[in-house]
């Protein structure tokens, strides 16, 4: 058995000394402490996305700036909220009431982005949850507004291109202040009651066969019109021609195809006087 004469200090059954376990403890915890704080101090911002800065201990939101995509380094008290400014997209499934009071289901969908250079009073006035807050209840109301304008035959046939773009146009409109920006709505599908549906289709098909008896009857008319513009075409060359002629050509005429008879191979011709105009009367053996 050995006695340590400079060392009285108790030792543990494993020999560390108590200090050095303390200080390796106190080592880690620091380490881990650094990690959190330099963690805390590096902000990845992904592409197709950018950050608004806040600094609690001094100015707040920083409004004017907007940070791009990469990597930053922040204090860590501070806190870099980053937004998706990319297009996105929303769909809508809303039931709605027309100008005749009609329940109609219609499927929207519709693309919107954050206003870029505006995401520091986004955030400030709005936050994160602009799609819940502020484009869905505005392309509601825009929709039920609309369609309540029209009736159901022209929202599934005629105008659907217009309500769309009617919609459109109110919902941009009312969310620009909000610092976004809607780039699309698309009305994707249109449910109407059975019966409805019905009877529209038999209204489309008279209505198809109403034009086609019209283009039928114009086409007539034309037809018309220009069978009576040949015929008073002919009648005016006619009497150009009948004023034109006269005994002397009349009978010069004669004389050319009397000519012309004469001198075919065929023709045996007998003269036997003259006609009334005094040209030679041809008999032939035929």
């Amino acid at each position: 058995m050995s006695l340590d004469l400079f060392d009285m200090k108790p030792k543990r059954a494993d020999g560390a000394s108590p200090n050095i376990a303390k200080y390796i403890g106190v080592g880690i915890a620091a380490l881990v402490l650094l990690y959190i704080i330099v963690s805390s101090m590096i902000v990845t911002i992904e592409p197709g996305h950018k950050g608004v800065l806040f600094r609690p201990l001094s100015t707040g939101i920083v409004k004017d700036k907007v940070y791009d995509q990469g990597f930053h380094l922040i204090m860590p008290w501070n806190t870099m909220y980053v937004y998706d400014v990319r297009i996105q997209e929303g769909f809508e499934r809303m039931h709605v009431l027309s100008k005749n009071g009609l329940n109609i289901s219609i499927d929207l969908s519709y693309r919107y982005q954050p206003i870029t250079d505006k995401l520091g009073y986004l955030h400030d006035e709005i936050g994160m949850n602009y799609l819940e807050k502020i484009i869905i209840p505005e392309v509601r109301s825009a929709t039920r507004e609309v369609i309540g304008k029209y009736l159901p035959e022209e929202l599934y046939s005629t105008k659907r291109e217009v309500i769309q773009d009617e919609i459109f146009e109110q919902t941009r409109d009312a969310i620009r202040d909000k610092y976004l920006h809607l780039d699309a709505i698309l009305i994707r599908n249109v449910v109407l009651p059975e019966s409805l549906q019905e009877a529209i289709q038999r209204k489309l098909k008279e209505e198809q066969a109403a034009l086609e008896y019209d283009y039928r009857l114009e086409r007539e008319r034309k037809e018309a019109q220009r069978r009576i513009i040949e015929a008073k075409a002919k009648a005016e060359a006619n009497r150009i021609l009948n004023a034109s002629l006269t005994d002397k050509i009349l009978r010069d005429k004669g004389i050319e195809a009397t000519l012309k008879l004469a001198s075919s191979r065929n023709a045996k011709v007998v003269i036997i006087g003259s006609g009334k105009d005094g040209i030679p009367v041809i008999l032939g053996n035929k």
